[in-house]
């Protein structure tokens, strides 16, 4: 198990370093990372709605909890308890997130404009604010 605040930890150290690469121009691998941030800053809340210690972190942690072994933002969003929130109150900020996903690691090089990279930080450190 991945202790709840080694996830809050990590989660805005990945934002750090988003942040970072956003200032070196890396606008690709800011976007990759700051929706790790997310998905993690997400596990952390789940953990904190179901008053869990840590959250799953190996095959067997995970065995009667695969809806919850996952990178899809929103159905995170859903099991965190804050999704109602979000989509009623904070739709436009949490916009930019649902186009998130592992594989936009697999994007060229410079599919990501600056402007991109900006929303989508922005977006997740409003939302790690408002969580």
């Amino acid at each position: 198990m991945i202790p709840v605040d080694d996830l809050k930890c990590i989660a805005l150290e990945r934002l750090a370093d988003a942040e970072i690469l956003l200032q070196a121009k890396r606008f690709d691998c800011a976007v990759y990372l700051s929706g790790y941030c997310m998905e993690i800053y997400l596990k952390y809340k789940i953990c904190l709605t179901l008053n869990w210690e840590g959250f799953p972190s190996t095959g067997k942690d995970f065995e009667k909890l695969k809806s919850i072994r996952t990178h899809d933002l929103t159905v995170l969003l859903s099991l965190s308890g804050s999704e109602s929130f979000i989509l009623k109150e904070h739709l436009l900020s949490w916009s930019p997130l649902l186009e998130w996903n592992p594989e936009v690691r697999y994007r060229l090089v410079g599919a990501v404009k600056e402007e991109e990279a900006i929303e989508m930080i922005q977006s997740v450190k409003f939302m790690i604010e408002i969580l």
